[in-house]
């Protein structure tokens, strides 16, 4: 058996909090499962607040700008069970979280904490308490109000493209009045947490 550390950190990270939700989700016990839509939303607002609060994403995962709002890559084809994961990742992340159905993911296990930080948790928590009381639906409309989705918007509506990249220094503006930024950040608490992941981001490609 390979190592688990041969699995890279975004599915790794990803199948951990979508397993965390699946526990936390009103559909209870004995299937614990989550709506597929609303868990990958609930992610988004997770890796913002990490981001914002502690200068790096939860997941790490590369985020797309689509028509029902941000997505995470690795965590979609996770929760897709994607034939397109890598065998060693999709196998990884079937002994934690199952799909059932077309809308639906499962746990099959418990959460897995040695992946999580605490800070991580506190992320996960952090999105389930705020908005994990929405349906999904309500959760869509409700990320097209952050820039790093509308900076796409224009695009996306005229339907030239399904999905485009977004850039996680997007997550550090402000959302539309009235809608949570998910960790306050006063214009010099911005400057330097966008500093910081700027500065994480070279590091990591000096090493890759």
């Amino acid at each position: 058996m390979s190592s688990v550390l041969e699995i890279p950190s975004a599915v790794r990270k990803a199948t951990q909090a979508l397993n965390f939700f699946a526990h936390l989700s009103a559909s209870g016990a004995p299937g614990k499962k989550i709506n597929k839509m609303k868990a990958l939303k609930l992610l988004f607002f997770a890796d913002r607040f990490h981001l914002r609060k502690y200068g790096r994403p939860l997941s790490d995962c590369a985020y797309f700008a689509m028509k029902n709002g941000p997505v995470a890559s690795e965590a979609k084809g996770i929760a897709e069970q994607s034939v397109h994961l890598p065998a060693k990742a999709l196998s990884y992340s079937r002994r934690f979280v199952r799909r059932e159905g077309a809308l639906d993911i499962v746990s099959v296990a418990a959460v897995d904490k040695d992946v999580l930080s605490e800070s991580d948790f506190e992320a996960l928590e952090f999105a389930w308490t705020v908005f994990g009381h929405y349906t999904q639906f309500q959760l869509c409309e409700i990320t097209h109000h952050y820039p790093e989705w509308k900076r796409h918007e224009e695009a996306l509506e005229e339907g030239t493209h399904k999905r485009l990249p977004m850039s996680y220094a997007d997550f550090f503006a402000e959302p539309d009045a009235g809608y949570n930024a998910c960790h306050t950040l006063n214009p010099k608490e911005r400057a330097n947490g966008l500093a910081l992941f700027q500065d994480r981001e070279e590091i990591e490609k000096l090493w890759n």
